[in-house]
């Protein structure tokens, strides 16, 4: 289940660890970090789902020179997996990241409205090796043979904030990705491509927060939305929810979101969310839209406000999913019932 690193026999590893590090330059407000690190840009996010968390090889710049921007460009080589120690391990996504160049940022044009835009072209596979991924050729579904390929994706965010009073807020979030691959072991290059994007409405009362939003996929690509390099942890879309994100190929997907923060009933730390999410018209191999799927979380967090155990974390996670058989056989997973215990306390080495 991609927790622990598995023998030549099968069995899983009963221990393992690893140690990395990276060194750090400023100037002014401009930062510069070379060697391993955790990142977590819209393309280019780091997974930290399981015992150890995925990490990346590489150079990034970090600035804020100008007031309300932050830009970040970056150029990686490796990309370390979840369930492996190797420095140039197969990504969660079952790929291998050979190099990716990043670049991008965001601006606070007042202090309710900003926007995002980070793009990145990443060269992955290994020459001659095979990866289980598929591309959409004259219609039909075309294993690659060889694994090659260039990925170019492109980022939008628009965030806005419209105060109604003191307490109360509205909040419109749009984020849309558009990524195109293309297959370096064809003998006809082709071009594949996906998109998806999603706009979310959230209406803030005081301690209440009620969500609604909706998100579709688009593209010729046979498996429907791909990350692409990284273990996909965090994409920056709606309907990345705890277990599915709801990125099947043709599928449209709607959100209906509660939450309430304990801080005005006299519980500072303590939180509590509900979510619902359904799916539709997902594209099976026969070209018919008929899968669906939904998924229900429920997730509760407290963090100890002060003390010994000051910002000590708990949160407790359960998320059910369901599908019909014309959405597995497109793309979507299958049902599941899971519980998550997460503790997570911070320690202030320097």
């Amino acid at each position: 289940n991609g927790q622990f690193p598995t023998r030549d026999n099968g069995k899983p590893e009963t221990t393992y660890g690893e140690v990395g590090g990276a060194i750090k330059a400023r100037i002014s407000n401009t930062t510069l970090k070379y060697g391993e690190q955790f990142v977590d840009l819209p393309v280019l996010s780091m997974d930290d789902a399981r015992l150890l968390p995925e990490s990346t090889t590489g150079f990034l710049v970090t600035s804020e020179e100008i007031d309300g921007l932050v830009l970040h460009a970056g150029h990686f080589t490796a990309i370390n997996a979840l369930d492996q120690t190797g420095r140039d391990s197969v990504s969660s996504s079952g790929r291998t990241l050979r190099s990716i160049d990043l670049a991008g940022g965001r601006y606070n044009f007042t202090d309710n409205l900003s926007a995002a835009y980070y793009y990145a072209d990443a060269k992955t596979g290994n020459k001659g090796s095979y990866v289980a991924a598929h591309v959409d050729v004259d219609g039909k579904d075309v294993a690659q043979s060889g694994g090659r390929y260039n990925a170019k994706k492109q980022y939008l965010n628009v965030n806005y904030v419209h105060p109604i009073a003191d307490d109360q807020s509205v909040t419109v979030d749009f984020n849309a990705y558009s990524t195109r691959f293309q297959n370096k072991e064809l003998t006809e290059k082709r071009t594949t491509k996906n998109n998806i994007r999603s706009l979310s409405v959230a209406y803030n009362l005081g301690a209440h927060t009620f969500t609604v939003g909706g998100q579709k996929v688009e593209g010729n690509h046979a498996g429907g939305y791909e990350y692409g390099y990284d273990g996909g942890g965090s994409v920056y879309v709606l309907n990345d929810v705890q277990y599915y994100w709801f990125g099947a190929k043709g599928e449209k997907s709607y959100q209906a979101r509660y939450d309430l923060d304990f801080a005005q009933y006299g519980i500072p730390g303590l939180s509590f969310m509900t979510r619902y999410v359904r799916g539709s018209k997902i594209e099976g191999a026969d070209g018919r839209r008929q899968g669906k799927n939904w998924e229900r979380d429920t997730d509760i967090a407290y963090t100890v406000q002060s003390g010994a155990a000051k910002d000590l974390s708990m949160r407790v996670r359960n998320a059910t999913y369901r599908s019909n058989s014309a959405a597995i056989e497109g793309g979507a997973r299958t049902d599941v019932n899971e519980v998550r215990f997460i503790v997570e306390y911070p320690l202030s080495i320097l």
